[in-house]
């Protein structure tokens, strides 16, 4: 199957709140295949455009593509893609390599220039993600032939209309990653506000969690607990994302007190009483500790300032076991007893997301494929 792609991306500033859109059309351009448009925070605008090119290619990879007619505003995208420029620009070296992985799984790809005023569907999309990110009402739907107006009003709905929740609008995404290795974690021992390192396991997942999600692309930003593994986590992340961390205290690992350190059985002969209590009542708290019902309104607290500041955005969340399962509790409205049953491991990616009228759903948990 051939397809069409137009991508664009901007930035407002340049550097600046940035954003990029892309669209698959069929090869004759009657009907929109795929959309796709994402806020991706402060960059410019060769790094939004790249964004875009590599959001259309992954998008008609997806539909079964095999070859694909890809059509830019950007003369320099266009040309380093065709071979003809090098890439120098160190923020462009990563994207441009993404890009032709991506383009090496078709049988052919060609690229083409075109004035920004006929790429004005993928210039639409990257407006609205920044607008989208900005607070700033959509703007009204670009002219098209009718075929491809209703082509293109279905594929919104596909991003718009309510699911099994009823959930409206654009939702913001949350990816939880869990933090690496540490030794704690390899001797299955509590792990609290204790501060261990990664160990040399932990930081090569950290970094295939990176690759992996540098790769999907899309991410407006990255937030993570401040101790210190998870922070690393995110850090790498961050680096091969070209973003930076935000640390929220409210992100940090529940506070084991006394059980710091200690194996479940030892926390179990300890305590018996208290730790048989603990892992049925959220409400109950470990000798000097914090029990599950106060991390769960702290990360409530969290969960509302993401959301607030980064509306319709993709955000990756680095921090721990009982936070991650707190936010994937809240997305799926289910009661306590749901802690006790998730498994995640460590350096697993799930997916939450929160839409603006209180609608949520979990898209992922608990994936390790990259690792």
């Amino acid at each position: 199957m051939k397809v069409v792609i137009e991508a664009d991306g901007g930035s407002r500033g340049n550097p600046g709140p940035a954003g990029y859109g892309a669209v698959v059309l069929t090869e004759d351009r009657s009907t929109v295949l795929a959309e796709s448009k994402q806020a991706i925070g402060r960059a410019t605008n060769n790094v939004a455009e790249y964004r875009g090119l590599i959001a259309g290619l992954d998008d008609a990879r997806k539909l079964g593509a095999t070859e694909a007619a890809v059509f830019l505003d950007s003369k320099l995208l266009v040309e380093q893609m065709s071979g003809r420029w090098k890439v120098k620009h160190p923020d462009l070296v990563e994207l441009h390599a993404q890009a032709r992985e991506l383009a090496s799984g078709f049988n052919r790809v060609s690229y083409g220039w075109v004035p920004r005023e006929r790429n004005s569907h993928a210039d639409r999309l990257a407006n609205e993600a920044m607008d989208a990110a900005a607070g700033v009402g959509q703007p009204a739907e670009a002219s098209a032939p009718p075929a491809a107006q209703t082509a293109k009003t279905v594929a919104k709905q596909a991003l718009t209309a309510p699911g099994w929740s009823g959930a409206r609008g654009t939702p913001t995404r949350l990816l939880l990653l869990r933090h690496g290795q540490t030794e704690l974690s390899t001797q299955r021992r509590y792990s609290g506000r204790g501060n261990p390192a990664l160990t040399d396991v932990g930081r090569r997942q950290a970094a295939a969690a990176a690759r992996y999600l540098a790769q999907r692309g899309g991410i407006a930003t990255v937030y993570a607990s401040p101790l210190q593994r998870a922070y690393d986590t995110a850090a790498t992340a961050a680096k091969a994302l070209g973003l930076d961390v935000t640390v929220d205290d409210d992100l940090i690992e529940t506070d084991f007190g006394a059980w710091e350190g200690l194996t479940f059985a030892e926390a179990s002969e300890r305590d018996p009483e208290l730790h048989t209590r603990w892992l049925r009542d959220t409400s109950t708290t470990p000798p000097g500790g914090e029990s599950f019902d106060s991390v769960l309104d702290r990360v409530c607290r969290a969960r509302e300032r993401i959301i607030a500041a980064h509306q319709g955005a993709t955000v990756l969340v680095v921090s721990h076991v009982t936070p991650i399962k707190t936010l994937l509790r809240l997305a799926l409205d289910a009661g306590s007893g749901i802690l006790y049953r998730l498994h995640l491991d460590l350096a697993s990616l799930s997916i939450a997301e929160f839409y603006s009228d209180g609608g949520s759903s979990v898209r992922l948990v608990n994936q390790t494929a990259y690792l």
